[in-house]
């Protein structure tokens, strides 16, 4: 079964869904983490496999590429009051030579402090989540932040 979902999401400032994503998958083929991570080798190919494996657990879904480098798991559908409207993964991360990137909540390392002062060595955006090490990192911490991402995409929207 599919998790998907579909939102409206008033337009403003700071919107729960990050610009990279509102394109869409871009390839559905059975195996599509091959396409994003045959450059990565070594202990960081090992890495990729953890994330993929921590994904699909949290999620139920097998990864999508989208943009041609993120792997998404689930989607969202979602519309701006402006008439505005595409989708989104529930999950993603982006693997990478030097640093695997994962896509988490909105603000997420403000509003989880709890979180971040366990989870290890980072660094971190708005919606970002970079790390460039998995074992210099708690993998339950990182697991619960998968899991708060997926409740708040799957959660109607708060007004404004």
């Amino acid at each position: 079964a599919s998790t998907s979902a579909r939102v409206s999401v008033p337009q403003r400032a700071g919107s729960a869904v990050p610009r990279r994503f509102r394109l869409g998958p871009c390839n559905t083929s059975t195996e599509p983490e091959s396409l994003c991570v045959a450059p990565t080798r070594g202990p960081r190919r090992a890495e990729v496999d953890e994330l993929l494996e921590m994904h699909r657990e949290v999620s139920g879904e097998e990864p999508v590429v989208w943009a041609g480098r993120i792997l998404g798991f689930g989607q969202l559908a979602y519309r701006y009051d402006s008439g505005r409207e595409g989708i989104a993964p529930l999950l993603a991360f982006a693997p990478g030579p030097t640093k695997h990137t994962l896509y988490l909540a909105n603000a997420f390392s403000e509003r989880w402090p709890d979180l971040m002062e366990q989870l290890g060595t980072y660094r971190a955006s708005k919606v970002c989540l970079y790390i460039t090490r998995l074992s210099k990192v708690d993998g339950g911490v990182l697991r619960q932040m998968l899991e708060r991402t997926l409740a708040e995409s799957l959660s109607p929207p708060k007004p404004l």
